[in-house]
């Protein structure tokens, strides 16, 4: 069973969460400031402002974080450092790193180094994914 909190959870420091958490609102750090949030369980809020997030499967809007850990995120947006995920649905993703199973997005997908998936495809007809500094690498090259 997941926690509930039926508005925003405001992070005061680096938070544990040992069950799935269910946020009605957002999840923020308490004046702007950037937290870890480690959940045993999922994620399930509207937004996500955090340093580092690690926890099973991640629901949420837009995600702006350092580090992401996760089983499967399905986002509105997500900027991150890091990303090292089972599979990935999401609006647009920017970020340095992404490692993953599959990624699927909607206009714009960039790494400023490098993407490592299974597959990777945009739902746009004219959609874009590209590693700025690195390289795309999918299950199917590396394999050759």
């Amino acid at each position: 069973m997941a926690k509930v909190f039926k508005g925003d959870l405001v992070l005061e420091r680096d938070s544990l969460f040992e069950e799935s958490i269910d946020v009605r609102g957002n999840i923020v750090g308490k004046d702007g400031k950037r937290f870890d949030l480690v959940v045993r369980g999922d994620i399930d809020a509207g937004n996500i402002n955090a340093g580092n997030i690690n926890a099973g499967n991640i629901n949420a809007g837009d995600i702006d974080a350092g580090d992401i850990d996760a089983g499967n995120i399905d986002a509105g947006n997500i900027n991150a450092g890091d990303i090292d995920a089972g599979d990935i649905d999401a609006g647009d993703i920017d970020a340095w790193n992404i490692d993953a199973v599959d990624i699927k997005y909607y206009a714009v997908c960039f790494a400023y180094k490098d993407i490592k998936c299974n597959s990777i495809k945009g739902t746009r007809n004219n959609s874009k994914h590209f590693a700025l500094d690195g390289k795309i690498t999918t299950k199917k090259e590396a394999s050759k």
